[in-house]
């Protein structure tokens, strides 16, 4: 019994000092990236010395203060010691060959596998796929560049608009690697036919160093951001991405949706040009330039914008949406219904193109058909907070207003945020003379756009009509501090002053109500100077 214990002992032995033999220390364990805590840091090194799999790590622990780098560190290094126990077995050295082992060690024995779009934060973070063994094209990318790095091998990132993929490179060995379809081999013409490369002066199918792969994840990193609503930190990342990979499209692109957002049109602006000149066959910018310019009231440049889009992917139905938009901001409404039937053939039973359609009757004035389109977006979107407020336009037009109240109440049920449906909520009540509901809606709004003139005279005037001079005031002076030169509020102001007797200040706003339009009867003039006097 006691010697087959120790022949037990002894193979166990003879296999631990077999192991030792061959597995030589990894490739990256003299990079000073592996010591680094900061992203920060590691934007300050050399690209030679970074760690890409740390440096992924670092950022997923930016993301959440659950990851625990470090840990996921030696699963990396445990997965390259096992490919390089492998390599061993099979007498095969440390080159080309350990492709297709890493390959069926990844995808065949562990069942990592693609998801289709990076819209899950899980699928993108390093950790994440480890644990999960899924991921999308650049995350299983930094994956499998990770592991190469721990064996030395000459792997390099390779960017294409929209996707990313893994190379070999050493002297003239040289191929692709798809990491999305279990490290299966393409040539570079698939990839430029496939995904339209532009011409050979951007940064697209080039090797990239790991400063310029890191640069490409924070592109993403932006993204998820930008989906979990956190813009500011989508904006620091984007900003990051751009100035590490000036050259890459989809950076200032997104870049210049965060500006957009931010209303900071002229930078976004600038974004989508630069984008555009990168890579001028992405029919996606021109549909986001377009609502640049349509936020500036560039209606020319819009239009030539859109009809880009379409002429570049003529299967984008939000180009076609918005130029019906445009058409409809110069009263081009016959043309703005052709554009969204032209949407609609492409992509039927979209709610939002029935939204626009009853906007377009909306502003022709015929209420019934608006409301038939608004009925239809409901009955295919029950959550469709702008059919509910097209409704109830709609009603208040036809005078409605219960039905009115009612249409804003329910779009407020899937958008309280929505500042237009209390606006409008707010004056239906103000219709009723129900002064104080339409002033909870107003001081809603106030919270969501607290740079919105209108919203404060909209609470000035309530109080207004309840005779509350003292407390309309503050708002009015509000409103007036905001957008000093509409006419209404220093018109409301004197008069709301009149009635508190301070007469000086009275006749000072009602005098610059007629300077700037206003029509302020001479009596009311009049009154107001006998009292001064």
């Amino acid at each position: 019994m006691l010697s087959k214990k120790n022949n037990v002992i002894k193979y166990a032995l003879l296999f631990i000092l077999s192991y030792v033999t061959f597995a030589a220390p990894l490739a990256n364990e003299n990079l000073d990236g592996l010591y680094v805590r900061s992203i920060e840091h590691i934007l300050r090194m050399e690209p030679e010395e970074i760690d890409i799999g740390t440096a992924a790590l670092i950022v997923a622990e930016q993301w959440s203060d659950m990851v625990h780098g470090r840990r996921y560190q030696t699963k990396l290094d445990e997965m390259a010691y096992e490919i390089q126990a492998r390599l061993y077995k099979e007498g095969l050295e440390n080159s080309y060959k350990a492709v297709q082992v890493i390959n069926d060690y990844l995808f065949n024995e562990l069942g990592f596998s693609s998801v289709k779009e990076a819209s899950n934060p899980d699928d993108l973070f390093l950790h994440s796929v480890i644990d999960n063994r899924r991921g999308y094209c650049l995350s299983l990318s930094i994956l499998y560049l990770a592991i190469g790095e721990r064996l030395g091998l000459p792997l390099y990132g390779v960017v294409a608009p929209g996707h990313f993929f893994v190379r070999y490179e050493d002297g003239p060995i040289r191929f692709n690697i798809e990491t999305t379809s279990n490290g299966g081999f393409a040539n570079d013409e698939h990839y430029i036919e496939k995904f339209k490369v532009p011409g050979e002066d951007s940064l697209y199918m080039k090797n990239l160093s790991k400063r310029q792969t890191l640069g490409c994840l924070f592109n993403n990193f932006g993204n998820v951001y930008t989906n979990a609503g956190d813009i500011d930190a989508a904006h620091k990342a984007l900003e990051l991405a751009v100035e590490i990979n000036p050259d890459l499209a989809e950076s200032r692109i997104n870049l210049g949706n965060i500006y957009l957002r931010k209303g900071r049109v002229d930078d976004a602006i600038y974004e989508y040009r630069r984008a555009i000149e990168i890579n001028s066959a992405d029919g996606k910018v021109y549909n986001n330039l377009g609502n640049a310019y349509l936020q500036k009231d560039w209606i020319n440049d819009a239009m030539n914008a859109y009809e880009q889009a379409i002429k570049l992917d003529s299967n984008q139905v939000d180009a076609y949406i918005n130029l019906a938009i445009t058409y409809g901001r110069i009263d081009m409404y016959a043309k703005a219904l052709m554009m969204l039937r032209q949407a609609e053939a492409i992509e039927p039973g979209r709610a939002d193109i029935y939204v626009k359609r009853g906007d377009v009757y909306f502003e022709q004035e015929n209420y019934d058909d608006a409301l038939d389109e608004y009925e239809a977006a409901v009955s295919i979107q029950r959550d469709n907070a702008g059919a509910y407020l097209g409704m109830g336009r709609c009603y208040g037009k036809l005078e409605m207003v219960k039905n009115e109240i009612h249409s804003y109440q329910q779009a407020l049920k899937f958008a309280p945020e929505m500042c237009a449906v209390r606006v409008n909520l707010g004056n239906a009540y103000f219709k009723q003379k129900d002064y104080n509901k339409a002033i909870k809606q107003y001081r809603q709004c106030v919270k969501i756009e607290p740079d919105n003139a209108v919203i404060y005279y909209n609470i000035g005037a309530a109080f207004s009509n309840m005779a509350k001079y003292g407390e309309a005031v503050p708002w009015y002076e509000h409103s007036i501090s905001i957008d000093p030169q509409k006419s209404e509020p220093h018109y409301n102001l004197g008069i709301a002053y009149y009635k508190l007797e301070d007469y000086e200040k009275a006749y000072t706003h009602l005098m610059t109500a007629q300077r700037l339009g206003h029509e302020v009867d001479s009596s009311i003039i009049k009154a107001v100077k006998r009292k001064m006097n």
